[in-house]
């Protein structure tokens, strides 16, 4: 992990302000070939891909309703117990996102407002790599169960017993056993097997963000994402609670960014040195620190807070005091007692978040991505006589004369 000053963290800064989401042409050019596969070819080309990249082998694409049920009654209480614990909390959070619908009287006669009306399908994607992610699924099912969406489908390729009870705690009954870009390709397009959906979310690898970008036009998503991202900002406290925080998101992938900003250089090099230790037996974690770990120091505190947006990190640790300060990051974490796991697992807010500075644009998956408002209006017959005028002179200005004629036709029998 690099301790960088003066220019060298203001060079730093300006790359990682401009990075993105990184994309392999190699891997684009397979994506496209594999996605256009599926839309051709349907359940043949699906489950050839499954089998060379899922180790499908004989099982069925679709994990029966009798191997969830046996998986939840595999896993030991405790784990149980933890999954209800989260289910909860994430659920509830969900609830308070959840915006309602309504009327209201913008002006006498004249009543406006929206239906929020749920999507009408949504296909999770849930990793199966190199670690099992029943968190994930927890994160992207229960938004979707909580905004109403009818028909809920999940996609994880190899997927881990504990994945599996995830889902048989929640009820899912459309489990797939199938993943990277043939599972979004099979979401997005349709297969005989897999029914088309409205909109994909979750995370996964450099194929499954490549495939996503393939079908974003055809089929909605939520956002792409890259691998993992943390800035913590702090100018005082314990290194240690620092330099654990940047291990544990660095175990998640070699590719981690691991940024930690501070205005005192005895500080950087302590949770420098530190980070270094804790991730010294952890072999991800130290690959990730040691080729995309940085310990910046800033000028003054403001400098601090002004890099930090300019980076807009997936998860940002900062003070209360800075709090206010943060517009740009895809979840925050206030005070150093709120360890980035928290977010990952139990505290609620769901931890599927924008990488590569998308969080300029847009925060974490929330009930928001599986709900549309629409709306609505209503106007009485005397209402409409006294905006007429406006409606009238508006689309003659812009030479739309029917559009004025509506409005008349209708004056004419009040």
């Amino acid at each position: 992990m690099r301790v960088l000053t003066g220019k060298a963290a203001a060079a730093q800064i300006s790359r990682l302000e401009r990075r993105g989401v990184a994309e392999d042409p190699g891997v684009r050019k397979t994506v496209a070939k594999i996605v256009g596969d599926i839309r051709k070819r349907g359940d043949r080309a699906l489950v050839n891909y499954a089998r060379k990249f899922d180790a499908l082998r004989d099982a069925a694409l679709m994990v029966s309703p009798q191997e969830l049920e046996a998986a939840r009654d595999a896993v030991t209480p405790q784990f149980r117990r933890a999954l209800e614990a989260a289910a909860k909390n994430i659920r509830q959070f969900a609830q308070w996102q959840m915006p309602p619908s309504w009327m209201r009287d913008i002006q006498p006669g004249l009543s406006v407002g929206q239906n929020v009306i749920p999507i009408d399908s949504v296909g999770c994607y849930v990793p199966g790599g190199r670690f099992p992610l029943p968190s994930s699924l927890l994160m992207t099912v229960i938004p979707a169960q909580v905004a109403g969406v009818r028909r809920i489908q999940v996609a994880s390729p190899r997927p881990a017993l504990e994945t599996l009870a995830a889902a048989a705690m929640l009820g899912i009954k459309d489990f797939y056993r199938i993943g990277g870009a043939q599972a979004i390709a099979a979401f997005a397009y349709g297969t005989e097997s897999v029914p088309r959906v409205t909109k994909i979310v979750g995370p996964g690898n450099s194929y499954v963000t490549a495939a996503k970008r393939e079908i974003a036009f055809d089929c909605g998503i939520d956002f792409l994402a890259g691998p993992t991202e943390i800035v913590y900002v702090a100018h005082g406290g314990d290194a240690r609670f620092i330099a654990s925080d940047l291990v544990a998101q660095a175990e998640h992938d070699p590719e981690t960014l691991a940024v930690f900003i501070t205005a005192d250089p005895i500080l950087a090099k302590d949770v420098a040195k530190a980070a270094l230790s804790l991730a010294s037996k952890n072999n991800i974690a130290l690959r990730s620190l040691k080729s995309r770990g940085f310990a910046l120091v800033a000028c003054d505190k403001a400098q601090a807070m002004q890099w930090a947006n300019l980076i807009g990190g997936e998860h940002i640790t900062v003070s209360a005091d800075d709090l206010p300060h943060i517009t740009n990051a895809g979840s925050i974490f206030v005070g150093a007692y709120t360890p980035q796991s928290l977010g990952d697992y139990v505290s609620g807010p769901n931890h599927t978040l924008p990488t590569g500075n998308f969080a300029r644009l847009h925060g974490g998956l929330s009930v928001l991505d599986y709900i549309k408002v629409i709306t609505v209006q209503e106007c009485s017959k005397a209402a409409l006589q006294n905006i007429a005028p406006a409606v009238i002179a508006l689309a003659e200005a812009e030479g739309l004369q029917a559009h004025g004629e509506s409005v008349r036709v209708r004056l004419q029998s009040c």
